[in-house]
C-alpha cells in the first residue's frame, strides 16, 4: 500500500494534532515539570556587525523574486512582520537580542531554497536555517546574512507501507509523525519533544524513542535531497554524494546545506508500548540511583529507562515537605509485542532494595506515542526562560546524582528537572560508521533549567552553570543541538569525535569555499 500525501491529505495538521493534545498535556504539566537553556552572549549593535561583516545590507527584493524567481514571503527589518519572523517560532523565551539577520525568506517549496541559496551567494549574504527545532541557544539566529526559514515545507510526500519507507519534508513534528504512520501501523524513531520537527531533530542526530533497538534517527535516514552551496538540488546516500549524506547526519547547526527531503527507513509498530513509573523520596536517591545503575545491564534494550528529579506531583507534595518539594522518579518505558512481554522486561524494577519506601507506582501500564508525546510534552513545556545542557556520560548514574543531589534542593524554580536516561543491556551502541553523529556513551541527560520571569534570569543562569560545573570531570561529550554552544563554544568540538569534528571543517573547506552557509560559531556576537 502506498500513500501520496500531495495527492490526498488523509491526516490532521500540526496545528490540529497540537491542539487535541493540550488539554492532556495542561494536565500532566501539574505532575512533571521541566527545563531548558539560554544564550548568554554581548549586548553588540547588530546594525554595526552586519557593516562590520561586508554583508549588503539593502535586500533587493524584486530582484530575489523576478530575477532569481522566489515565491515565498521576503522579509527584511524594515517590515513590520519581521520581529515575528525571526523571533516568533522560538522555543526558548529568552531571546538572543543581540543579533538577527539581514533578510528572513520564507520558501514555498524547494525551488524556493534553491532560489534564495542563489541569490545568497550572488549577493554575498551567508546563510543559515531554520529547521523547527527547540535548540535553546537559538544558533538559527545570527547577525546578518540571510535566515532562510522552512515553515512550509511541512508535507509527507509519499509512505510506501509495503517496502516500509517514507519521502518527507523537513517541517514535519516527532507526534505527526508517528500520527501519519500510525493507520500504516508503522513507526519511526522520532524525537520524545511532540513539537519538534525532523530537521531539528535529525540533522543533530536524533535521540529517539526506543533507540536501543532502531538506534538513533538518522540511523533510519536512507537518504536526503539537499541544497549545496552552489544552489544545486541533489540526492545524498551511502552510494552517492556520500560526503553530503555523512554531513547530513548529525552535523546539526554547522550543515553546509539545506536540506529539503528525507527518505526514511520505517519499522513495525510494537503492538505492546509500556511504561513504568515509580516516585520515590528524594532521600533515597542514592540508593535509588546505585541500584539502577548496574539493573541496567540486566534489562532489555527494548526497554528505555531513566531517573529523573524533579517537582513532586501534586498528590506527593505533602509527602515531600522535608526535600523542599523535590522527588525522585524512575520511569521505564518498553517496545514490545505483546503485553506479557513488556511486563516481563520490566519486572526487574520490583527487586529495587528501598521498595518499601516508593510513594507511588504504576507498572507496566499500556501506552501509546500520543500518550508519550503528552508525558514529555509536559515535562519540557514551551513558552519558558529556558537553559539546558545535554550532555553524554560514561560514569555511573550514582556518580553524577552524588555531585548534584544538594544542590538541586537549592533550585528556585520548581519547573527545573535533572534527567539522566541509561542505555539498557550489555553492550552501549557503537557509533555510526557513516555519520558525522559520534557521541556514544552509557549515560545521556542533564539539566533542563526552566523559569518563568525575566527578573529571575540572573538567579537561575548562575544555578545551572554551578549545576554543569559539578559535574564537568564527569562529562564524554555534548548533544550539539541541546547544549549551550553558543554561550559556551568550547562544547562543539565536544560533540563529535576528534575525527569527525575534524572532518566537518575539512568537509565545509572542499564543499563551501566561499563560506556561503555559517559555520557553528559565525555571526553569534
Amino acid at each position: 500500500m502506498k500513500w501520496d500525501n500531495e495527492k490526498n491529505q488523509k491526516h490532521e495538521s500540526p496545528s490540529q494534532l497540537e491542539k487535541k493534545a493540550v488539554s492532556r498535556r495542561n494536565f500532566l504539566a501539574n505532575a512533571i515539570v521541566g527545563a531548558g537553556s539560554l544564550l548568554v552572549a554581548s549586548q553588540k549593535d547588530p546594525l554595526a556587525a552586519f557593516a562590520a561583516s561586508g554583508s549588503k545590507l539593502n535586500v533587493n527584493h524584486s530582484d530575489l523574486k523576478i530575477k532569481f524567481k522566489f515565491k515565498g514571503e521576503v522579509l527584511t527589518p524594515s517590515d513590520s512582520g519581521f520581529k515575528k519572523a525571526v523571533f516568533g517560532e522560538l522555543w526558548n523565551e529568552l531571546r538572543p537580542d543581540n543579533r538577527q539577520p539581514n533578510v528572513v525568506v520564507q520558501v514555498t517549496d524547494e525551488a524556493d531554497v534553491v532560489a534564495a541559496v542563489k541569490y545568497a551567494k550572488a549577493n554575498n549574504l551567508k546563510v543559515c536555517v531554520r529547521g523547527g527545532g527547540h535548540n535553546w541557544c537559538a544558533p538559527s539566529i545570527r547577525n546578518s546574512g540571510m535566515l532562510i526559514d522552512l515553515t512550509n515545507l511541512n508535507k509527507v510526500i509519499s509512505i510506501d507501507a509495503k517496502a516500509r519507507k517514507a519521502i518527507v519534508q523537513p517541517i514535519i513534528s516527532n507526534r505527526e509523525m508517528q500520527a501519519y504512520l500510525k493507520p500504516y501501523n508503522l513507526a519511526y524513531p522520532t524525537g520524545h519533544c511532540p513539537p519538534v520537527k525532523l530537521s531539528g531533530y535529525l540533522l543533530s542526530g536524533g535521540m529517539a524513542w526506543n533507540q536501543g533497538v532502531w538506534g538513533p534517527g538518522i540511523g533510519s535516514v536512507e537518504a536526503v535531497e539537499l541544497v549545496t552551496p552552489d544552489g544545486e538540488l541533489i540526492t545524498a546516500s551511502a552510494t552517492e554524494n556520500t560526503d553530503y549524506y555523512w554531513a547530513a547526519r548529525g552535523a546539526g547547526p554547522g550543515l553546509f546545506a539545506v536540506v529539503v527531503r528525507y527518505h526514511l527507513k520505517l519499522y513495525p509498530l510494537p503492538q505492546a508500548i509500556a511504561a513504568s513509573v515509580y516516585y520515590y523520596p528524594y532521600e533515597k536517591l542514592l540508593e535509588v540511583a546505585d541500584w539502577l545503575g548496574p539493573l541496567a545491564e540486566d534489562l532489555s534494550n527494548n526497554v528505555e529507562l531513566s531517573l529523573f528529579v524533579l517537582q513532586a506531583p501534586t498528590e506527593l507534595v505533602d509527602k515531600c515537605k522535608s526535600s523542599n518539594g523535590k522527588v525522585c522518579m524512575v520511569t521505564a518505558t518498553v517496545f514490545a509485542d505483546t503485553q506479557e512481554e513488556a511486563k516481563k522486561a520490566v519486572a526487574p524494577l520490583e527487586t529495587c532494595p528501598v521498595l518499601d519506601k516508593c510513594l507511588s507506582k504504576t507498572i507496566a501500564e499500556p501506552t501509546d506515542f500520543e500518550k508519550l508525546f503528552d508525558a514529555s510534552g509536559a515535562l519540557w513545556p514551551a513558552n519558558l526562560r529556558c537553559k539546558v545542557d545535554a550532555l553524554f556520560s560514561n560514569t555511573s548514574v550514582g556518580d553524577l546524582y552524588e555531585r548534584l543531589k544538594d544542590h538541586f534542593l537549592t533550585a528556585s524554580s520548581p519547573k527545573t528537572v535533572l534527567m539522566f536516561a541509561l542505555f539498557t543491556g550489555k553492550n552501549v551502541p557503537a557509533p555510526l560508521p557513516d555519520a558525522a553523529f559520534s557521541m556514544s556513551a552509557k549515560i545521556y541527560g542533564g539539566p533542563w533549567t526552566m523559569w518563568e520571569k525575566a527578573e529571575d534570569d540572573q538567579v537561575n543562569i548562575a544555578w545551572h552553570e554551578k549545576c554543569v560545573d559539578l559535574i564537568k570531570p564527569l562529562i564524554a561529550g555534548h548533544y550539539v543541538s541541546e547544549t549551550d554552544t553558543v554561550g559556551h563554544p568550547d562544547y562543539l568540538p565536544k560533540s563529535y569525535s576528534t575525527r569527525n569534528w575534524q572532518r566537518i571543517e575539512e568537509l565545509r573547506k572542499k564543499y563551501d569555499p566561499d563560506n556561503i552557509f555559517f559555520s557553528y560559531s559565525d555571526g553569534l556576537s
